[in-house]
């Protein structure tokens, strides 16, 4: 268990407060690490991106503050804070930033 993950076990927080934007940059914070499955906090400064990829396992994506252009087989989708999407398994999907936002990203590593 990660010393940040001992930290926030049983008590109150939010996504936004555990981690800052950064310039230039996609900031990231990994908040559960478990061979099951992970949760990860992701700050985006404005006009980065993560460039089309896929993976294994399907993965939740939830937008916690500002709006991300997030595209799933060529199917753009505009998402706002507090909307999530599901990015399927084996799928190509990227993540960009139309203006700074954040998002946490819930992957559950099960077929």
């Amino acid at each position: 268990m990660s010393t940040l993950e001992n930290k926030l076990i049983a008590r109150p927080f939010t996504y936004n407060e555990l981690l800052s934007y950064q310039e230039d940059t996609v900031a990231s914070r990994t908040i559960i690490d478990k061979k099951t499955g992970t949760v990860t906090v992701f700050a985006f400064d404005a006009g980065q991106r993560l460039s089309t990829h896929s993976a294994p396992f399907d993965a939740l994506v939830q937008i916690t503050d500002g709006k991300a252009l997030i595209t799933i087989e060529e199917k753009k989708f505009e998402l706002k804070a507090g909307e999530q999407i599901i990015m399927p398994a084996n799928k190509p999907h990227s993540v960009a930033a139309p203006e700074k936002f954040k998002m946490v990203l819930i992957m559950i590593k099960s077929n």
